[in-house]
């Protein structure tokens, strides 16, 4: 699997435990006996995922984690502690962890956690880019249908009226969803994210609700769920129509008394949580197919807001591919680039069917291969130049586009030699991700 992992434990035997069953399923392993080692080896290796114990002297689990994010905020993390608490957990989810794994634990609960990483890797539609260090700005907006959005976000925010985002992938709807967060009196509390379509449908009820000891097999200790992590917060379920039927009845109560059980527990607990839902997928046709509850759609839908996609607000084409240079300008330390007239015509004469992600990513294209500080129209990719053309993916390779990956290529060969192979500085200069050039480096078989 072209998929790698960094094992972190200052208990040999528990990292050579770990570095054998994942070398078994196919993974790329990497161990280090604590977080200076482990830092040492994010500098010069690609790593997907850091599977690390919080109890370790000098650099502890959670400050590994946020210097790792700091490094590169796309690797996935998972905690391990034989001493979890509710807030220990909020505080790991909260600065970026995935999940978190309480000892002893069962071989299966590690693999589990890494499938449903793998899985949320390729069920989201990205098409190679960094979207982990996102705000809010790319809400900000002169289309009048956004202004209304974001108008009615900030009236609804300071409320417990449960809200259900609609949206194309990639318009922005879990921007939206922190938005709502963080214009709340909760914004000092947790914000959890769920991706329910993200996670095995046999695993959700498990992760939302949690469970107690001996509920089944592999259950060796007691987890509290994502809603009991976020009492006194938000919690934000992307993808609402993916969930199963037995989840929906349990969510269904929740919503009714917020209050539920854990698997295979009788004690029933009490939160406060406000509810932020989202889908891409149209709801009330779910409910007339009888795939969705009728009962728990109109519970969501209280308040629904539709964020519009980027063809229908055009007018913010121009300031949103400003703000991505700005980043990647800040990222390498280079002065900014900017596109010229002409340029910013064509972005906004195209149709964008992956919308804002998509334009982070033409964005990022566009810094790595033009040598200037001005980005012209020919330096744009041949299908918004030529909108008859198929879309990536789709397309034939022609002349220009041969061209354009040679550049590139040569461009990071160059950029390697410079940073004396040094992949995060080489990231760094070329204003992208860590991720990103990892898949390029593959992409160009660039050793």
């Amino acid at each position: 699997m072209n998929f790698s992992i960094l094992i972190v434990d200052d208990e040999k035997n528990v990292v050579n435990l770990l570095e054998k069953m994942l070398k078994k399923q196919g993974y790329t392993t990497y161990c280090a006996l604590n977080g200076k080692e482990a830092l040492e080896i994010i500098d010069i290796k690609q790593i997907d995922l850091v599977i690390s114990d919080i109890r370790m002297p000098e650099i502890d689990g959670i400050s590994l984690l946020k210097k790792v994010k700091e490094i590169d905020p796309a690797i996935e993390f998972i905690l391990i502690t034989a001493f979890a608490t509710v807030e220990t957990a909020v505080e790991a989810l909260r600065i970026g962890a995935r999940d978190y794994i309480i000892k002893p634990f069962n071989l299966e609960d590690i693999t589990a956690a890494i499938d449903k990483i793998n899985k949320s890797a390729s069920s989201e539609d990205v098409q190679d880019i960094d979207q982990a260090d996102k705000n809010e700005t790319y809400l900000k907006s002169k289309s009048p249908k956004m202004i209304k959005v974001m108008e009615l976000i900030r009236q609804v925010a300071d409320t417990r009226a449960t809200v259900m985002i609609y949206g194309e992938t990639g318009t922005g709807k879990e921007l939206a969803a922190q938005a709502l967060h963080n214009l709340s009196a909760r914004r000092d509390k947790a914000f959890i994210k769920v991706n329910c379509a993200a996670i095995p449908e046999n695993l959700l009820e498990s992760e939302l609700f949690g469970y107690e000891k001996g509920a089944f097999t592999g259950a060796v200790t007691k987890k509290p769920g994502r809603f009991e992590l976020a009492d006194g917060g938000s919690i934000f379920l992307d993808e609402i129509g993916d969930v199963s039927a037995a989840v929906q009845v349990k969510l269904l109560r929740v919503l009714q008394e917020r209050e539920f059980e854990h698997l295979g527990g009788t004690k029933t607990i009490k939160v406060d949580v406000r509810i932020i839902a989202a889908s891409n997928k149209d709801l009330q046709e779910l409910v007339k197919k009888g795939e969705f509850r009728e009962d728990l759609y109109y519970r969501l839908n209280v308040v629904p807001v539709t964020i519009p996609p980027l063809r229908e607000r055009k007018e913010d084409i121009s300031s949103i591919a400003s703000d991505f240079l700005l980043k990647s300008a800040s990222i390498s330390g280079k002065n900014p680039k900017r596109f010229s007239e002409k340029a910013v015509k064509r972005l906004q004469a195209y149709s964008w069917p992956g919308n804002i992600r998509e334009l982070e990513n033409i964005v990022e294209r566009c810094v790595v291969i033009t040598g200037s500080d001005m980005i012209e129209e020919e330096d744009l990719p041949s299908y918004i130049l030529n909108p008859s053309e198929p879309e990536p993916g789709k397309q034939s390779d022609s002349r220009l586009e041969d061209k354009i990956d040679s550049v590139e290529k040569d461009t990071i060969i160059k950029t390697l030699g410079e940073c004396g192979g040094n992949r995060t500085k080489a990231a760094q200069v070329l204003g992208i991700s860590r991720r990103s050039l990892h898949r390029k480096l593959s992409k160009y078989s660039i050793e």
